[in-house]
Formats: C-alpha cells, structure tokens, sequence
C-alpha cells in the first residue's frame, strides 16, 4: 500500500509516521508513505500558495495550479483514488477503511485555510472525506487517521485476529479489557475472564459489547443484525434500565 499525501507541510506527515506500528510496516516494506510539498510546484514567484476568494468572503482559498501540477507529478499517473479531506465529505467509517486497504495507492490531499479551488475536485478528486463534524486547522492531521486507520487493515501490519474483534468490525463496540493486576485500588477483573471457559467467555464478551454500544452508540444497532439470544438479552437488560429500545 502507498500512501501519497499532497500537502503544504510534508514534515508533519513524515514526523507523526516515523514511529512504532506505522514505523514497522514501512521498514517492512508493508506500506510507504509519501509526502509530496504543494509549494514546491507554485508559479508565484513569492511562493503563494492561497489567494483571495471570488465573490468575496473570509479567509484565503489554496489554488489549483500547485495543487493540480503536484498531483501531475506522481509516478504512475492517475491513482485510482484521490482523497480530499473536507468536513464537506462523506463521513469516515472503518467500513470505508476497510475499502481503501484494498486499494494499492491512495493519493490524499490536505487542504487548509477556507480549503482548495473546487477545479481541483471536480478534476481530480475521487472521494470527499470527512473525518467528523468539526473543522481543523489543516488536512494532515486528518490525512494521519486515514492513513493509520487504513495501514493497520493491510495484511501483516497487525494480526488479522486482533484487527477482526476491535470496535466497529463486527458491526459492535469492543468489550473491556483488562490485564494485571488482578484488583487494582479495590477494583478486580471480572471472575469469569478468569475461569477459563472460552465459551463462556465468549459469550459475557458479546454481551459486554452490546452494553458499551447500546450505552455510546445505539445507532449501530440499527444496522446490526442481532440473533434472537442478543435480542433476549437486550431486552431484559433495557427493561431492567428502563431504556427504550
């Protein structure tokens, strides 16, 4: 998998992917991350990358020129996806990082400011991306979670059974987790992660998630299907909780 990001500050990008799991899997040769600088491309003899908005309006708009030329430069040309960080875009999901782990190069551009000249997407874009509804103050940091959350799903960065019980992967919240000691400040690990019966484990830990994403995130559940033991359980609990399902 290559990454390549397009952005005006490639040091954050290549500072913030230099360390542990990311570290590994570009040493491995798993994943390679490119940073490639929008300013280098500029015409303006000042080194602008921004200008004024037509029709008025606060703040400076990165034009296309650099932009598109950056884009130009990239070797194949024409990546299938081209990634543009907005809060304008779809919503991110780990379904749609599961998508793009499948995907052999990404390209990803980082805006700022009041964001990019709309040429550049209508031209080149092929995926408006919003990590959340909230703005930040540059796309690296957003092109960062796309990055990590993409790279772990490549084959051999992390085990695939650790990747397959994690949140949102089955559809549910993960279920606590707990490790030595065995009580700390009068707080003890649950006795059944103790008595060494799998099945049972199993089962208090698919319980345990249905809690935690009923407690954080109905929604999901609106899209899950649930087997009728799930239901029952819910069921109980909700009505014990006085909870409307």
């Amino acid at each position: 998998m290559i990454f390549k990001v397009l952005t005006l500050f490639p040091e954050v990008i290549l500072s913030a992917t230099n360390y542990s799991i990311l570290k590994r899997a570009q040493q491995k040769g798993l994943i390679k991350i490119e940073a490639i600088n929008i300013r280098d491309f500029t015409i303006d003899k000042h080194k602008r990358t921004d200008d004024y908005p037509y029709g008025g309006g606060f703040g400076m708009v990165m034009t296309a020129q650099p932009i598109i030329d950056a884009y130009e430069s990239i070797k194949p040309a024409k990546p299938h996806r081209v990634i543009y960080l907005t809060p304008q875009g779809k919503t991110y999901t780990q379904r749609y990082a599961e998508q793009l782990s499948k995907e052999k190069e990404i390209v990803i551009i980082c805006g700022h400011y009041e964001g990019i000249d709309q040429r550049v997407i209508d031209m080149i874009v092929t995926d408006e991306i919003s990590i959340g509804d909230y703005v930040l103050t540059g796309g690296e940091y957003a092109a960062l979670v796309v990055i990590d959350s993409v790279s772990r799903l490549v084959k051999d960065v992390i085990e695939e059974k650790s990747a397959q019980e994690e949140s949102f992967s089955t559809g549910l919240l993960e279920y606590p987790q707990y490790t030595r000691p065995l009580e700390f400040r009068g707080r003890k690990v649950p006795e059944i992660l103790l008595c060494g019966d799998h099945k049972k484990i199993r089962k208090w830990r698919r319980y345990q998630s249905l809690l935690k994403t009923i407690k954080n995130r109905p929604d999901l559940l609106k899209d899950f299907e649930l087997t009728d033991e799930d239901r029952e359980f819910l069921i109980k609990y909700c009505e014990t909780q006085k909870i409307v399902l």
